[in-house]
């Protein structure tokens, strides 16, 4: 799956939810709260296949489902440059001490794997939007 066929499909995911609690009249802190990991494993299980096995995708006490992605990833399915033999397809536009690149045969992607940046309720009240692509925005380049 590609970098943006996921990006779309997550965001008609998330703007299913968001719709429903907002039509339940949730304030911007309650649907904060909705997303945390618990919670989203027992109310939203189909949102992310991790939930299935009640495993977080980052290891964190506290964790915050509501931006998934960060909006510092950025990434291009065409590449965004050839370094050598290989062409980089993502990177971290705030280069994270704990992001790295990973080399995948000839591809180079980043390795979120480590950062839990975007996933700290204090990140996503402050880069909070409804609407998870105005959100995300910066990502696609």
């Amino acid at each position: 799956m590609s970098y943006t066929q996921w990006f779309e499909e997550h965001a008609n995911k998330h703007k299913v939810i968001v719709s429903k609690l907002q039509k339940q009249n949730y304030t911007k802190e309650q649907i904060i709260e909705y997303f945390d990991f618990d919670s989203m494993v027992e109310n939203e299980p189909e949102f992310c296949p991790l939930y299935v096995d009640n495993k977080k995708c980052h290891d964190m006490e506290s964790l915050n489902c509501y931006l998934c992605a960060c909006p510092n990833f950025r990434f291009d399915d065409a590449g965004i440059k050839k370094v050598g033999e290989n062409t980089q397809y993502s990177f971290c536009g705030i280069e994270s001490k704990d992001g790295s690149q990973g080399v995948y045969g000839d591809k180079i992607h980043q390795d979120c794997s480590k950062c839990g940046v975007p996933h700290h309720t204090a990140y996503v009240e402050k880069n909070f939007d409804l609407d998870w692509k105005v959100a995300m925005k910066k990502c696609k380049l």
